[in-house]
């Protein structure tokens, strides 16, 4: 259960009322949303994502950026987010349980464990990598999608926010990662 309300549509007051009629009306309300829904600045602030990820599919494409976005979010062992794109792996044809990836793939899932694991010890090498793929540019939309992705995990993460109703068939596929039980 998560640890702060999540708001119904009239519940609402207030600009948080404008963003959940507007989302009410493209059918978008998630329970991500609804806790977001609590402060219509900390909303706004993550929507941006939407952003971000528009530019990363942009860039690398959508497999890669559902592939990039689904590493990121089972290496942080984000329950809600990595059900979310288990179903979008799922959606390209893919296993996800057993995901065969290319060689920029690799590099891109390469990125986004030892971003999450630890962004100061991003290595060199890895650059050097990403490079023979992605100019500056690019690089930077790639990390600072990488960073929102992070983000959104972490909010969900923390409040606990409960699995939406379309993902609950998917529950059992979520495999808490297990790297951090190491750290001391």
């Amino acid at each position: 259960m998560a640890r702060i309300r999540l708001v119904e549509q009239n519940e609402a007051t207030g600009a948080e009322k404008e963003r959940y009629d507007e989302l009410a009306g493209r059918n978008a309300v998630t329970n991500m949303k609804k806790g977001l829904l609590n402060d219509a600045a900390t909303y706004d602030a993550y929507m941006a994502w939407y952003t971000s990820w528009k530019r990363l599919v942009e860039v690398i494409g959508e497999k890669d950026a559902i592939l990039f976005a689904h590493k990121i979010s089972t290496t942080n062992s984000c329950q809600l987010c990595s059900l979310f794109f288990i179903s979008d792996v799922k959606g390209l044809g893919l296993d996800p349980a057993n995901l065969v990836y290319d060689e920029k793939e690799t590099v891109l899932a390469e990125l986004a464990e030892q971003y999450v694991k630890n962004p100061t010890a991003v290595s060199d090498e890895l650059f050097g990598k990403l490079r023979k793929f992605f100019n500056d540019q690019e690089l930077v939309v790639i990390v600072g999608f990488a960073g929102q992705m992070i983000a959104t995990n972490n909010f969900n993460a923390v409040f606990k926010i409960d699995v939406d109703k379309r993902l609950l068939p998917l529950l059992g596929e979520f495999k808490p990662a297990t790297w951090r039980e190491a750290i001391k």
